[in-house]
């Protein structure tokens, strides 16, 4: 009887693209199957790991998972949008890798959808947590006032434009569930890279359709040493690099969409900030001609401020200076 009751209810397809996590995916898995709504798929796609990572998905023994795995790596994006287009849920919900559901997580989100047709998501706030799963309740404030969740009451928006692009207050990879037919999941081009869940956020508001903000920390984002934001060195300027042009081309077609034309000013801003976050990026691996054009662009553009003005002084002295200054400077 139960089961059949469950059938019923609308499919949730919860999507986790991985590679070489398999000691955080386990307890994103975990954190899945045991969500108290049970309709669900956990679709898994390994990006070609070569840890344990297929042997921890199998030790589940749970049929509502779908492994694939990649004969060879076919970079974040293509493996995200890969495990999004395996979807045939009613609904799809995006769980990082190492990140963390709490057990109600979906039983709370999938009747504020159900129950009205005119939302295509509704979202939540989240806890931040540490390396070992232990929650820092000083980040997890700082993440909700500077995405101004702290400032936001429960209900419908509608338009969502500010809040989804300005505010940037959904976590539209992390704490969010959306109605899966609204998106023409084709659409995302593969120039947004690791901005992917900032476009889809996009094609979410321009969809004409509402969004229900649920303020309750739901789910459990970690920060580790493994994560773009907390890297060093080279890995932090290649990330940087890859970052600043996905930003790049996300704030283009921002500013080309007419029903962006109100946050015109906003996006002109943000896309000349990427100009100057891509230069430092290319300045910290010693591509100093190609930085150059970059930051010239900004100045060009009358954005005069400390930011850019060193940066663009950076790209005219000897690299071994540049390189002890960059150390500290981003």
């Amino acid at each position: 009887m139960l089961k059949n009751l469950e059938k019923k209810k609308p499919l949730v397809s919860i999507i986790i693209p991985t590679y070489n996590r398999c000691y955080y995916l386990q307890q994103a898995i975990d954190s899945a199957v045991k969500q108290t709504y049970r309709n669900i798929e956990v679709i898994i796609s390994d990006n070609c790991s070569i840890d344990d990572t297929q042997e921890i998905v199998e030790s589940f023994l749970d049929p509502r998972i779908k492994y694939w795995q990649h004969p060879k790596n076919i970079g974040m994006f293509a493996n995200q949008i890969h495990a999004l287009k395996m979807a045939k849920g009613k609904y799809i919900a995006s769980l990082h890798d190492d990140d963390l559901w709490e057990p109600d997580f979906l039983k709370k989100l999938v009747p504020i959808l159900e129950n009205n047709d005119n939302f295509i998501l509704a979202f939540c706030d989240q806890l931040i947590i540490d390396s070992e799963g232990d929650i820092d309740t000083v980040a997890t404030e700082r993440y909700s006032k500077a995405y101004q969740r702290n400032l936001l009451k429960e209900g419908i928006y509608k338009p969502f434009i500010e809040l989804g692009l300005i505010n940037k207050s959904i976590p539209t990879a992390a704490a969010c569930m959306i109605r899966r037919e609204l998106i023409n999941w084709d659409t995302i081009p593969t120039e947004v890279g690791g901005m992917w869940d900032l476009y889809l956020t996009y094609l979410c508001c321009i969809s004409d359709y509402g969004a229900y903000y649920l303020p309750q920390r739901l789910t459990k984002y970690r920060e580790h040493l493994y994560t773009d934001t907390m890297q060093s060195g080279k890995r932090d300027a290649e990330a940087k690099i890859r970052k600043a042009k996905s930003e790049l081309f996300c704030y283009q077609q921002f500013l080309e969409d007419e029903k962006m034309q109100k946050f015109h000013s906003h996006f002109q801003k943000k896309y000349l900030e990427s100009h100057t976050t891509l230069a430092i990026g290319l300045l910290r691996i010693g591509h100093i001609k190609e930085a150059r054009p970059y930051i010239w662009k900004v100045i060009k553009a009358h954005n005069f401020n400390l930011r850019n003005l060193v940066t663009l002084i950076l790209s005219y002295i000897p690299q071994s200076i540049t390189n002890q200054l960059l150390g500290s400077y981003r």
